[in-house]
């Protein structure tokens, strides 16, 4: 299919690639279809809105930066997208890349959760408090290198 993207311009993406968001993301919850496309530099993906070509993100795993990360997320939760299998989940973090030159942050306490077999997703609010909105992706990358 093709799809008008932010990064790219037009291009033809594989039907396999469209997630469902049946609820949108938190302040994008007119938006329920996106495809999930690699970026240019690795490890980052762009979830890129079907809806409106400026509305995209830049996703992170956020296991690369911190192996300690959980997620305790609600069963309930989880059969929305009709997850039963942790096995069968992708897991992201919304990056943030400020315009101002100060670090590229990782949205840790709002994942975004997609089971892999129906490519349905959400966004989860994880209640620990370790869990945070800004990351520093680089230093916590540096800080788990010395570890």
């Amino acid at each position: 299919m093709k799809v008008a993207t932010k990064a790219y311009g037009l291009i033809d993406v594989d039907e396999r690639q469209k997630i469902t968001f049946p609820k949108g993301l938190f302040g994008f919850e007119a938006f329920t279809d996106y495809v999930i496309l690699d970026a240019e530099r690795q490890p980052f993906y762009w979830l890129q809105s079907l809806e409106v070509e400026q509305v995209a993100f830049i996703l992170i795993n956020p296991f690369l930066f911190r192996p300690d990360y959980e997620l305790d997320i609600d069963d309930g939760e989880l059969s929305e997208i009709g997850l039963s299998d942790p096995e069968k989940a992708l897991i992201f973090s919304i990056v943030t890349i400020p315009s101002d030159g100060s670090p590229m942050t990782a949205n840790l306490q709002g994942p975004l959760i997609i089971n892999r077999e129906t490519r349905s997703g959400r966004q989860a609010v994880l209640a620990d408090q370790r869990w945070k909105t800004k990351h520093d992706i680089m230093a916590e990358l540096a800080a788990a290198r010395k570890e």
